[in-house]
């Protein structure tokens, strides 16, 4: 049954068009869903960016803690909406329902342009930097080995944007040399195959999804293991207990950020914790996603919840005794001219490789060709996830109205498939934009603007709609969801300060949405609505 909403200016009635998509996702098949597309390429990496800023185990505990906290709270808020409205665009639905149709666009548009799309291109980037660990010939970088098809020097391609807080203009994009390798080309074969596999059906999509979100949890759990027993280092636990929270305040990222903000050692502290969790935010993002799928996942008022609240509780785990792992084989601070990752350290292990460092330590014949191998069966269950999912959301947009006609059909195999393709188009667009890094500074930021517009939501759908079922009410209403609020906001602003280059674009692009949802009221073609039956009752309480 398609429970997709039609267009409409105002609240949306309980009622649902009858076919469309299948339900063949289980609540196993959902939960791997959430766990196969939070578990990328990011908690392997973004350790060791987040060290270098943080300089000692305290801190880089805190943010993944932080993390952890937001995280979880924020899919038991979205547990009581996506099973409140279980309509296939998901957080699409949520933003329309509690704002206006021109929030949920304003999603919409920052999901294609930059959050699915950026994530998806950064995550396949990623793949194919793994791959080099194997075979350096399709590397992303030259300086690896990669074979190089294009390399453009001596370009001086640069945006500036003046703020009033800064005496020169923020350099907000710049590109001295253009290149492309068989890394970029590995990346794009990616893409490409995933977004034409799911055009056959969410059943082929959903399979590829639960074999690889198996196997790779299983190769996280073995680093876990490892790295808690087998390569275990006293020098390095010593180094990290007497040093829990005093590093933080000679990082290059703390001096920057004193600079810019003057302030107490404890505020600016906090300022660059904020900064850091870009990483450890970006490495637990994607679990809304599934709410995209909520007209595929049987019983979705039930699965939906648990999903969410089983496959973000796992993964964070999962994640905070990664970290511990990592803490326990290898000290924070390091040299960047180490021989070996114990000299490193975790801020200076070799291209930020920091679980390919552990098991590294445990089995230096072993650790890296098999972690290279973890991760890039890892991110490629990411990217599958990922793109199976995003589709569905544009889907729900061109069914308002809000995006091209194309978009809002399904084929013969019950799927968006002109979705998937011109996703796929975009993300492929994508991976030669930037780094991996880069993409990630300009994804993270434009994703907390609508975790805290929809959190915010909650409370107004609430009083707007007391009378909708909710078979699941979030715990500790209305103080967790205010806390989560409060976390989200805390952190945009800082990020807005501490990292400009890349959270200042992200809030153009938002803002860019507003012309546009205008002129396609104005121009483009509203489809008739749909004959309409009533929603089921809740199918069973959480």
């Amino acid at each position: 049954m398609n429970t997709d909403i039609p267009a409409h200016d105002g609240p949306t009635p309980l009622v649902a068009p009858v076919g469309g998509f299948q339900q063949r996702l289980s609540l196993f098949d959902a939960t791997m869903l959430v766990v196969g597309t939070m578990i990328g390429s990011g908690i392997f990496m973004t350790s060791a960016d987040m060290a270098r800023d943080l300089g000692s185990s305290g801190w880089l505990l805190a943010a993944w803690g932080l993390t952890a906290v937001m995280t979880i709270i924020g899919a038991l808020c979205y547990a009581e909406l996506a099973a409140m409205m279980p309509h296939a665009g998901g957080q699409y639905v949520f933003l329309r329902e509690a704002y206006s149709p021109l929030w949920g666009f304003l999603y919409g548009w920052s999901v294609f342009l930059v959050i699915q799309t950026g994530s998806i291109a950064a995550v396949a980037v990623a793949f194919a930097k793994f791959l080099g660990v194997l075979l350096p010939a399709f590397s992303m970088s030259p300086d690896a080995g990669a074979v190089t098809l294009v390399h453009l020097q001596g370009l001086d391609w640069q945006i500036n944007m003046p703020l009033p807080w800064l005496e020169k203009p923020l350099t907000v994009f710049e590109r001295k040399e253009f290149v492309v390798t068989l890394g970029h080309c590995v990346a794009v074969g990616i893409l490409a195959s995933l977004s034409l596999l799911n055009c056959l059906g969410v059943r082929e999509g959903k399979w590829v999804q639960n074999l690889f979100t198996v196997a790779k949890t299983l190769a996280l759990a073995l680093l876990i293991v490892m790295g808690l027993t087998i390569a275990v280092n006293p020098e390095a636990v010593t180094a990290n207990l007497n040093n829990v929270w005093g590093g933080i305040t000679s990082t290059p990222r703390f001096v920057e950020t004193e600079a810019l903000f003057p302030a107490s050692a404890l505020t600016l502290s906090l300022m660059v914790l904020g900064g850091a969790m870009v990483g450890s935010l970006f490495s637990a993002d994607a679990w809304n996603n599934v709410t995209f799928t909520a007209a595929e996942v049987q019983n979705p008022r039930r699965n939906l919840p648990l999903c969410l609240i089983l496959g973000t509780g796992l993964v964070m785990v999962l994640y905070i005794l990664a970290n511990l792992a990592y803490l326990a084989v290898l000290p924070v601070q390091g040299s960047p001219e180490g021989a070996t990752p114990f000299e490193r350290g975790i801020a200076h292990v070799k291209d930020d490789r920091v679980g390919t460092a552990v098991l590294e330590a445990a089995s230096p014949g072993f650790g890296v060709p098999f972690m290279a191998i973890a991760i890039m069966i890892s991110t490629f269950g990411c990217v599958n996830g990922m793109v199976l999912m995003g589709a569905r959301l544009y889907y729900a947009m061109a069914q308002d109205g809000l995006f091209f006609q194309a978009v809002g059909k399904l084929n013969s195999r019950g799927v968006p498939a002109a979705g998937l393709i011109l996703q796929g188009i975009w993300s492929i667009l994508l991976v030669f934009s930037g780094t991996y890094s880069e993409l990630l500074d300009f994804v993270i930021f434009a994703v907390l603007v609508f975790y805290v517009l929809t959190v915010v939501g909650l409370f107004i759908l609430r009083r707007r709609m007391p009378d909708l079922p909710r078979p699941y009410r979030v715990v500790g209403y209305p103080f967790l969801p205010a806390i989560y609020v409060f976390l989200c906001a805390a952190i945009m602003i800082d990020l807005l300060i501490v990292r400009p280059v890349y959270t200042w674009p992200g809030l153009i692009i938002v803002l860019s949405g507003i012309p546009v949802y205008f002129l396609w009221r104005t121009f483009g073609t509203r489809p008739p609505v749909p004959h309409l039956v009533p929603m089921p009752p809740p199918d069973e309480s959480v």
